[in-house]
């Protein structure tokens, strides 16, 4: 094949109309990603960016809104029970599903009902 895919670049989440703030409160606040800024030409359309290492996650403004309650990011993670701590020390609800053979995992919902899978593989 003369082509290659090389990486994801971002996994964007959608979010209701001016619904910035609340998106900075969870995903820079609550789970540490750092906020990047949007290029100029895409601030007129609204939403945020955040990245963590070196990937991305970009909340884009949807309207009318419907949350992803299927469809999902799954962010590998390491200390997975020190996380689910400090997710429900901060209110958020963890659902726990241990389906996955090899893995510790849980879901979340972020303040938009968009699901969002928390694993850690275990050796």
């Amino acid at each position: 094949m003369p082509f290659i895919f090389k990486a994801i670049d971002h996994i964007q989440l959608a979010a209701p109309i001016g619904s910035e703030e609340t998106a900075r409160e969870f995903f820079k606040g609550i789970l540490g990603f750092d906020e990047i800024e949007k290029p100029k030409d895409l601030k007129k359309r609204g939403g945020v960016w955040f990245k963590f290492g070196n990937y991305q996650i970009h909340i884009g403004i949807e309207e009318p809104f419907s949350p992803a309650k299927k469809a999902h990011p799954a962010f590998e993670v390491e200390n997975i029970e020190e996380l689910k701590t400090h997710l429900i020390t901060n209110g958020v609800n963890v659902i726990e599903d241990d389906k996955l053979p090899g893995a510790k995992r849980f879901y979340i919902s972020d303040p938009f009902g968009n699901r969002i899978e928390i694993l850690e593989w275990v050796k």
